[in-house]
């Protein structure tokens, strides 16, 4: 599953650190958590989706790599992220 090209707009432009921005790890991580949230509501239909699973944890997996690379470089920058995007940790 995927998230539309406006949604993906919209939180790039919410999530941007500076004007153009499509690459930082909080673009990153709040386009990731679309997806997975997007797929979360997918797998509570489609219950046996077991290869759309797999890529939902590959997500999960690379989110959590960028946001311990975003901790360990700037922790006010992670706690804010976090909080904006209501992840737990």
């Amino acid at each position: 599953m995927s998230i539309t090209a406006e949604e993906k707009a919209r939180v790039m432009k919410d999530y941007a650190t500076k004007e153009g921005d499509t690459g930082s790890p909080e673009v990153q991580v709040a386009i990731l958590s679309s997806r997975i949230a997007t797929l979360t509501e997918h797998f509570k239909m489609h219950k046996k989706d077991n290869h759309g699973r797999r890529g939902l944890l590959k997500m999960v997996a690379l989110r959590r790599k960028l946001l311990d690379y975003t901790r360990s470089k700037d922790e006010a920058r992670y706690q804010d992220l976090i909080k904006r995007l209501g992840l737990r940790r």
